[in-house]
């Protein structure tokens, strides 16, 4: 007797996408057979909400006509995209001459099948290279895009699976998005009842004062335009509106500058439209929570908000209305900035003997909680928004709603009661004005802080025989905590991370931070902004990380190599090994040769899938040849570039206050040399890997010339050949 077991295949239900084919001939009719949409510049509210609806019909009824929404069925097993009718009626022939020649078996037809066979392989090589050469330029600055085709050309099934379950439809993930929202609110409300009110914020003097937004001419909506993106929201054939300008530039010239002069934003323009994208790609896609919800506006609310968005820098700029310590969403900030700042304190306290403790604190759905009433009221009386500004964003706030697409269904519509959208232009920088309060509090303490969007860190240090101001830390983070209810953010005590610097740490003892009941106990290393700290700050385990991340794509790449061009291989290569090289790579000066001959040895096997050189090919020609700067040269050019950039205006005041001009005793020829002041090592060499050492010191052994130059091109320019001389002479 014996059992068989007969396993039976669960068929899937079919999957469809609609999407509108867009073509060179539909692009034309599309803007061929637009209609005259001139029209009377609306003088109140209904009348510009009239006209937008009307422009944005329009549109959708003319892209309709050009080209109609088409049902596709989507295949789990798609035929290779690059197999096209020539290499379809070669491979026929070649298949032809072989059963000729089984029949016969004449040695002519065999030699007709191989010849035929060799043409068909060298097109289908040739079709797939080209094929991929397109989509790589294509979406050359789409890393997510690029990663997903790789691991797809390779194989590589599992790290990009992101289809989204069917056991999954789009109102759950709607009622989900609700329900998560509306639960925090009620966590934090039940908090705030023990809290006083007592938001301590200071208001702004008679002046200055934004009260009316500047009427925009044509030549900044052109430019504008041209350096947005398309969106992927339904409401607009986004694909087509750039080239449709000539047409329609007007009208929306007269209904953006109506917007701003009435105070009003249309109501069509405010539904968004959420397209869930899973976090990671090793999560679990049945998990609601492991989805990240991304807005996408109509384009035409995108340029509304862009230049809104222009403007209001432009005053916190002029008026210095910004936390200086705050790097997100910021020109000429970056992740880069903010943790070469973070590092240059936490190794001058290392330097000094000291022990530091630095806290992560992280926040719940930041983004989404944002209450409407206190971000307006900090407007006013923070920012000293007024006026018809005032007004217009209490109309962009009011009355929006939002939806989830998912599977070519959209939810029932959603109103947006808290938050600014994810995805949206004004969202980041509405969300860094809403917690610039929060720097006095922390400041109140004598703590040391860094803001990156809604990522906060806390440091601070203290002599080995000295308390670490443990109670210093609880109690400002208790009074963060009271703040966040009071604005409706949540703290999340269990993503809260804290990290102990030091020598001699085995010698301290029950070291925990207390945050709402829970105790946080101090971990060996932490993420911070993509970047692994570990207890000394030498970076081992982040460099081990970065080869670890690298050699898996490396190899991805190596497999394609043959059929890719060397201009792609070396933009997939940059893609996704010098980027990674790169990032923040300035934290790594000072780093043992050990840990830097890592990242080489990444680097030149890079080299060599590029040039397809042989395993043992003397490294130092290729790299020469590829205009590659070796790791530790690419550190010092970043350092450098930093330095210009501080000393030109170009970098965040936190750093240039770092740099100090060198002021010799007496009058010397070196005094207008333009060096830098190298400051003393104390106690041991932490400081010789921080910004304010190192800068310095590489700055003064620049020439002259270098340093002298005009602008930042030709600093690059001048840069990059004298490292590259010292590098390869």
């Amino acid at each position: 007797m014996f059992e068989v077991v007969l396993s039976q295949e669960i068929l899937q239900p079919p999957r469809y996408s609609n999407k509108h084919k867009i073509t060179t001939s539909t692009a034309n009719s599309f803007i061929n057979n637009l209609p005259d949409l001139n029209s009377s510049s609306p003088s109140n509210e209904i009348d510009l909400e009239r006209i937008t609806e009307h422009f944005q019909s329009v549109l959708r009824f003319n892209l309709d006509s050009v080209a109609p929404m088409k049902i596709k069925p989507i295949r789990d097993k798609k035929l290779a995209p690059w197999y096209n009718d020539h290499t379809r009626t070669l491979k026929q022939t070649a298949r032809n001459f072989e059963r000729k020649w089984r029949l016969t078996k004449l040695e002519s037809f065999r030699l007709e099948w191989q010849h035929s066979m060799t043409n068909y392989k060298k097109a289908l090589i040739k079709t797939k290279s080209q094929y991929i050469s397109a989509l790589i330029e294509k979406n050359r600055d789409n890393p997510r895009f690029l990663f997903s085709t790789v691991a797809k050309l390779t194989k590589n099934q599992k790290q990009t699976s992101s289809v989204i379950p069917d056991t999954i439809n789009s109102n759950d993930f709607m009622k989900f998005l609700d329900d998560k929202i509306n639960n925090i609110r009620l966590e934090i409300q039940c908090h705030s009842h023990n809290i006083p009110i007592d938001i301590d914020e200071c208001c702004t003097s008679s002046e200055p004062h934004l009260e009316n937004f500047i009427p925009v001419i044509e030549k900044d909506l052109l430019n504008i335009i041209s350096s947005l993106k398309s969106t992927s929201c339904l409401l607009d054939p986004t694909q087509l509106f750039k080239q449709a300008l000539p047409k329609v530039g007007n009208s929306l010239l007269d209904i953006v500058n109506s917007s701003l002069s009435l105070g009003y934003v249309p109501n069509s323009l405010k539904l968004a439209v959420i397209k869930p994208i899973i976090k990671k790609p090793n999560l679990d896609p049945c998990e609601l929570a492991n989805y990240r919800p991304i807005s996408n506006l109509p384009f035409i609310a995108k340029i509304l908000e862009k230049i809104v968005f222009k403007q209001l820098c432009s005053y916190l700029q002029n008026n210095s209305i910004h936390e200086v310590f705050q790097s997100g969403f910021r020109q000429n900030h970056s992740t880069e900035t903010a943790l070469l700042r973070v590092t240059n304190d936490l190794l001058s306290a290392l330097d000094r003997g000291s022990t530091a403790i630095l806290v992560l604190l992280d926040l719940s759905a930041a983004f989404d909680t944002i209450d409407h009433a206190i971000l307006l009221n900090r407007l006013e009386n923070l920012i000293g928004i007024k006026g018809s500004t005032l007004t217009w964003f209490k109309s962009y706030l009011s009355d929006r709603y939002q939806c989830v697409h998912l599977k070519n269904k959209c939810s029932y519509q959603s109103r947006v009661k808290y938050g600014v959208p994810q995805g949206s232009i004004l969202g980041p920088i509405l969300f860094t004005l809403y917690m610039l309060p929060l720097g006095k509090i922390i400041r109140r303490h004598g703590i040391n802080f860094h803001c990156y969007a809604d990522d906060t860190q806390l440091y601070i240090s203290a002599k080995p025989n000295e308390d670490l101001c443990l109670n210093q830390i609880t109690d400002c983070i208790r009074e963060i905590r009271k703040w966040m209810t009071l604005n409706f953010l949540l703290l999340n005590s269990d993503k809260t991370e804290v990290l102990l610097l030091g020598p001699k740490l085995d010698k301290i003892d029950n070291i925990v931070v207390e945050i709402d009941g829970h105790l946080i106990i101090p971990g060996k290393t932490v993420r911070n902004l993509g970047v692994i700290f570990d207890s000394v700050l030498s970076f081992d385990v982040h460099i081990c990380s970065i080869v670890k991340t690298a050699f898996f794509h490396l190899r991805n790449i190596a497999k394609l190599r043959n059929i890719l061009s060397h201009a792609d291989a070396e933009k997939l290569v940059h893609a996704f090994i010098t980027s990674r090289l790169d990032y923040c790579n300035a934290l790594l000066a000072g780093s043992s040769c050990k840990s830097l001959n890592k990242l080489q040895l990444v680097q030149n096997a890079a080299a060599r899938v590029l040039t397809r050189a042989r395993k043992f090919d003397h490294i130092t020609p290729i790299l020469s040849s590829l205009h590659w700067l070796p790791v530790k040269f690419r550190i010092d050019y970043k350092i450098l570039l930093l330095t210009y950039k501080s000393l030109k205006g170009l970098a965040p005041q936190y750093l240039a206050e770092l740099l100090i001009p060198y002021n010799p005793p007496r009058t010397l020829r070196s005094q207008e040399a333009g060096l830098l002041s190298v400051p003393r090592i104390r106690k041991n060499n932490a400081l010789g890997k921080a910004f304010s050492y190192k800068a310095p010191q590489l700055w003064n052994n620049l020439p002259i010339n270098i340093r002298d130059s005009d602008t930042l091109s030709v600093f690059k320019s001048r840069l990059k050949t004298f490292l590259f001389e010292q590098a390869f002479r």
